[in-house]
């Protein structure tokens, strides 16, 4: 995929993680995080953080943002946006990287962004080598 068409997608999804970023619930860290799926439909949904004073009872945006996914009907992601108030690119955490990789492709991007819009991207199986799938339970 070609830099240009990345940087359309990214535009495309960066703003709606950073909209709903906003939305997080996150009074304990006070880390708020946005993400946006974009699926093989080009439908878009969206996740932020909650937090719950019971740690770890919270949720993460990408966690968010995939149950609105499948609650919507999609089971794709096309590609991932994640956005924090940090300066620094925010990644998945290692139980979100499953979940991306649950159900994406290997054409899957997931886009790792600050506020300010710079950015990373990587596929699903740069980001978790080696993930367990489903091929796991074929013989």
């Amino acid at each position: 995929m070609g830099i240009e068409v990345e940087r359309v997608i990214f535009d495309k999804i960066f703003n709606e993680a950073r909209s709903v970023m906003n939305s997080a619930y996150a009074p304990y860290s006070n880390f708020f995080v946005g993400a946006a799926i974009i699926t093989e439909t080009n439908d878009v949904f969206v996740g932020c953080n909650v937090e719950n004073a019971a740690y770890p009872e919270g949720t993460c945006a990408e966690a968010g943002a995939i149950s609105a996914m499948v609650a919507g009907g999609s089971k794709l992601i096309s590609a991932m946006c994640i956005v924090a108030n940090s300066k620094k690119l925010i990644t998945p955490c290692g139980g979100c990287r499953q979940k991306i990789a649950e159900f994406s492709s290997s054409k899957t991007l997931v886009f790792m962004a600050n506020t300010t819009g710079t950015f990373n991207s990587c596929s699903i199986q740069d980001l978790l080598p080696g993930y367990f799938s489903n091929n796991f339970f074929k013989n």
